[in-house]
């Protein structure tokens, strides 16, 4: 299985709350819901669209898993949601029990079997492994080399402090762009892969 990241991502590389104002207020962070007046229906959702028939497994960290956890299984009916609440889910987390773990088909990855684990899950045969938001994780799977593709959805606003999902260990890693397309309101969705090394 491919691990493909999505992300929707601000100019200055935040990846904090995107969604809502209470999604995640760490660090004092102000501006929860920033992404919403930049959502371009036919080419952002596009985008998660094809990504979503591609997916067959979704992995988080376990904030973003709490999060999703308490919004999408109350939204059946919707097809994004019903796909959502239907797929296999994997969270990693070192608090969580087997019985924290309410929201349908979700297993449990201890945080100190993750790095194993994800690698046994990425040597399957199959379609994606799709992780969204789960910053921490993000940066541990980029660290490790993990990371097959990157869907960034760059969005035209500068929050000036918050999460990123960039390592900051002064390695260099090179990303080939395999495609970019630019919405109504100015949001860049690009497909970064790891470059083939020389």
């Amino acid at each position: 299985m491919r691990i493909v990241i999505s992300e929707f991502i601000s100019l200055d590389g935040v990846v904090q709350a995107p969604g809502g104002p209470d999604e995640d207020r760490d660090g004092g962070f102000a501006h929860g819901g920033w992404s919403h007046p930049f959502f371009d229906p036919e080419v952002m959702g596009g985008a998660i669209s094809e990504a979503t028939k591609k997916t067959e497994a979704l992995l988080f960290g376990r904030r973003t898993w709490q999060t999703m956890a308490a919004a999408w299984p109350e939204r059946a009916g919707d097809p994004f949601a019903d796909h959502m609440n239907s797929i296999q889910k994997y969270v990693v987390t070192g608090t969580l029990g087997d019985e924290d773990l309410t929201w349908n088909n979700t297993t449990r990855i201890p945080g100190d079997q993750a790095l194993t684990r994800i690698r046994e899950l990425r040597e399957r045969e199959g379609g994606d492994l799709a992780v969204m938001g789960s910053p921490t994780l993000v940066r541990t799977l980029l660290t490790e080399g993990l990371v097959d593709e990157l869907n960034l959805m760059i969005i035209p606003v500068l929050l000036g402090g918050g999460k990123s999902i960039f390592p900051e260990d002064g390695g260099l890693r090179t990303l080939e762009l395999v495609s970019t397309t630019t919405s109504s309101t100015g949001v860049h969705v690009c497909t970064y892969r790891p470059a083939a090394q020389a």
